[in-house]
């Protein structure tokens, strides 16, 4: 099984930018859909961006649609969340996941993903 691991989080102030990294390793990089997700203190984890294995299907939470981009280095081993126009409510760890096999392609339910990382934190500051 693939595993994942986020990386470039940080502390930006509020309209600064950041880019999340997720690598995998253990096998090739899945080939299956990928996603983000984020977890603030004390809320559930929710959706935040998803991508199909081809890199062309993309679709994402209305709190970030317009700020945030995901992608993949496609031959590589990681994926990536480009995170622009940052808001304080965007404090949360960030998370990436690969889909579950034969689960919804656009699926943004947690219980369809596996192969969770540890997260990394972002702090967003006023």
């Amino acid at each position: 099984q693939v595993q994942l691991e986020e990386s470039g989080g940080g502390l930006v102030q509020a309209g600064g930018s950041l880019r999340l990294s997720c690598t995998a390793s253990g096998r090739n990089y899945p080939n299956e859909g990928i996603a983000w997700f984020r977890q603030a203190p004390e809320k559930e984890r929710e959706f935040v961006a998803g991508m199909n294995s081809s890199g062309v299907r993309k679709w994402y939470s209305d709190s970030v649609k317009g700020r945030f981009i995901i992608s993949r280095d496609n031959g590589g081993n990681t994926m990536y969340l480009q995170m622009n126009k940052l808001e304080v409510e965007d404090t949360a760890i960030y998370y990436c996941a690969v889909r579950r096999w034969g689960r919804p392609a656009t699926t943004r339910a947690t219980s369809d993903y596996i192969s969770w990382g540890r997260g990394t934190q972002v702090i967003v500051s006023s």
